[in-house]
């Protein structure tokens, strides 16, 4: 039985972000709904992901009309599915950029966090949503051959759903 307490679940939460990086964000538009890949920087201690974007998208006018955004962070090797729900804003701050700027990121801005075509996505977390699978790989391998075998059950040990508020 998982016995965890709300820092240890928001401890899980961070600890799944920073392995994992890259997210899908979803904005929503005049249409519906739109999701895409993006690399979150987390900043743990401030309890904020920023996101590096180009000023040209459609998440700056999408957030600037609806702030309420989705984040989906999928680890299957864990079995780990999160899924965030915060209030994201649109920067135009170099020194913010500088500080989650990464090398790779010069693919897209050659002219560096300055590059005017460089925004930061500021998003504050708001709720979490956590699915935590049972078993590794191998385990769930075994139990369903044995499964197989003996015709009892697999035991792949709990799920684990936790709702906490960031």
């Amino acid at each position: 039985m998982f016995d965890m307490s709300k820092k240890d679940d928001i401890d899980r939460v961070w600890d799944i972000i920073e392995k994992l990086g890259v997210c899908m964000l979803t904005t929503k538009f005049a249409e519906g709904l739109r999701a895409r890949p993006l690399e979150a920087r987390p900043d743990r201690d401030a309890g904020l992901l920023y996101f590096v974007t180009d000023t040209h998208s459609a998440k700056e006018d999408e957030i600037g009309a609806t702030p309420d955004v989705g984040l989906v962070f999928i680890d299957p090797g864990d079995k780990a599915y999160l899924s965030i729900t915060g209030r994201a804003c649109v920067m135009h701050d170099v020194d913010k950029t500088k500080a989650a700027w990464r090398k790779s990121d010069e693919v897209w801005w050659p002219g560096g966090p300055k590059d005017p075509n460089v925004c930061l996505l500021r998003i504050e977390p708001l709720t979490a949503e956590l699915w935590d699978g049972p078993a590794s790989a191998v385990v769930t391998a075994f139990e369903f051959a044995k499964a197989r075998l003996t015709g009892e059950e697999p035991k792949l040990g709990e799920n684990r759903k936790v709702t906490v508020k960031m």
